[in-house]
């Protein structure tokens, strides 16, 4: 008896902890379709870099602010490319609306920092892949952090801002998304 029970409990455990998993999602895109406001404004893409709906739920306990990283590993010969960071995102946010990710920030929820991303500008560029480079993938992470604002010096390169939000992080949720042209 003791052994099924034994059972019984680690298998509720894992049920519940499952139940109750860290995830980040966008309403605005489906995997390979991205409406063509989302696509990057420069390059020929035919975008306006308008950034995409973001929500997120279930931040492990004692989340105090939030990162986002948005990175495509597949542009520069594999180099990589940073499409969006933003950091010091309020533990009370459970998203980001549609065109949150302006340039300069100037959308996101008060007291958010817009990092400068690949293009040399703070806020989201979306998806504009050279044609015929095949599909890419753009990985959406978000660190839940431990403190209100993240440990960083001023303008940092968007490697050092991902380093540090994973180094001080509690979790962190992602979805990849795909594009191609």
């Amino acid at each position: 008896m003791i052994p099924r029970l034994s059972f019984i409990v680690c298998a509720f455990t894992l049920f519940a902890t499952q139940a109750s998993a860290f995830e980040i999602s966008s309403p605005s895109v489906s995997d390979g379709k991205w409406d063509a406001k989302y696509l990057g404004d420069k390059a020929g893409c035919g975008g306006q870099s308008v950034s995409i709906a973001l929500a997120w739920k279930d931040p492990p306990a004692g989340t105090k602010s939030f990162a986002l990283t948005m990175f495509d590993p597949d542009a520069n010969g594999g180099k990589g490319f940073w499409h969006w960071l933003a950091w010091n995102i309020p533990a009370s946010a459970k998203g980001l609306r549609e065109g949150a990710g302006a340039e300069g920030g100037k959308r996101m929820p008060k007291g958010s920092v817009s990092g400068t991303g690949g293009v040399g500008r703070a806020g989201y560029f979306g998806p504009c892949p050279p044609p015929g480079s095949g599909t890419h993938h753009y990985v959406f992470t978000l660190y839940a952090l431990s403190g209100k604002t993240l440990r960083i010096p001023e303008n940092p390169s968007p490697e050092m801002a991902s380093t540090a939000a994973k180094s001080q992080a509690l979790g962190q949720a992602a979805v990849t998304y795909t594009y191609g042209r």
